[in-house]
């Protein structure tokens, strides 16, 4: 499919800002440049990302990163099988000398989001985040409050398999625009954060390089991205590939194309154009599918089936 001949890059906004911010939080989290895109695409694409490894690969520390270098308040909640639905939404309490109810935000009334390891609190607790994650809102006690803007929730989760883990419902897995793994770092990354200096001191002093408004300015933009008919109609075809697999049960929504062709085009914005490329579906395709795929009982794994369709869906 070729480019559009009308432009290629879009003009007026903070890129150079943009790149300043990847190269930022790569130097923060070292050897995993494809993952640090990652998280820009969701938090340019208005989406949440689900980082599922093991403890220890960084997770904390590139969504830490994320909150200093974009200039956006951060909050971190700590999962746990104990942690109560107002313990992230807020609660209202009884204010005597006004004789009312006054509502006492809780951490979630935040720009930066880090939900860690949200698969240890109970399915009550995980579902807590649903309204907020989706709306951007959250309701309690019939009365509805506006989440400050832009609101990005980075959720980490242990492997499932894990003792005291509650495994995430499909209808929450499917709020997170992309899942994906961290991994160990390659021997150079390694070398250089046993020899350099604190993560965390680094992330303390970091600058700024863009904000809220910043932000918002880039999110707008990714609808400006162009995505001709014969991109959509990839798009079709990854979709109805899904939905007649043998090897799946429960093929991709019409909400997971949505967010395919979304994410597609803020990985465009991300490198400077202003058009979809077949490329930017096919980078993003797994993290955006593997979650959202339900396999047969002998189908393999939702990335596995994700990689299959892939591969089986040709570019006209």
């Amino acid at each position: 499919m070729a480019a559009p001949a009308h432009a290629s890059t879009i003009p007026d906004l903070p890129l150079a800002a943009l790149t300043r911010a990847r190269a930022q939080v790569n130097a923060l989290v070292l050897g995993k440049a494809a993952q640090v895109d990652l998280a820009f695409v969701a938090l340019l694409a208005g989406g949440h990302v689900l980082i599922e490894d093991l403890p220890g690969l960084g997770k904390t520390t590139l969504a830490q990163a994320l909150a200093a270098t974009l200039g956006l308040d951060f909050q971190r909640v700590q999962f746990t099988s104990d942690l109560m639905p107002a313990d992230v939404l807020g609660i209202s309490i009884y204010d005597a000398p006004s004789r009312e109810f006054r509502f006492h935000p809780g951490p979630v009334f935040t720009r930066v989001l880090l939900a860690d390891e949200i698969n240890r609190a109970p399915p009550r607790t995980q579902s807590a985040l649903l309204e907020a994650m989706a709306e951007h809102q959250v309701t309690l006690d019939g009365v509805t409050h506006t989440l400050p803007q832009p609101f990005f929730v980075i959720a980490t989760q242990n492997p499932v398999d894990l003792s005291g883990t509650f495994p995430l419902p499909d209808s929450q897995l499917d709020r997170f625009l992309l899942r994906f793994s961290l991994g160990y770092p390659d021997t150079d990354s390694e070398r250089a954060l046993l020899t350099g200096s604190d993560r965390r001191e680094q992330i303390a002093v970091t600058q700024a390089q863009l904000d809220a408004g910043k932000v918002l300015a880039l999110r707008a933009a990714v609808d400006q991205v162009h995505a001709s008919e014969a991109l959509v109609g990839y798009v079709l075809a990854l979709l109805e590939r899904s939905r007649r697999d043998p090897r799946v049960e429960v093929g991709l929504s019409p909400r997971a194309g949505l967010a395919l062709l979304r994410a597609a085009r803020a990985h465009a914005l991300l490198a400077g154009r202003s058009h979809v490329l077949p490329d930017d579906v096919q980078a993003l395709f797994v993290p955006v599918a593997a979650h959202r795929l339900v396999p047969a009982a002998d189908g393999g794994s939702g990335a596995a089936l994700a990689e299959s369709l892939l591969a089986r869906v040709a570019v006209d």
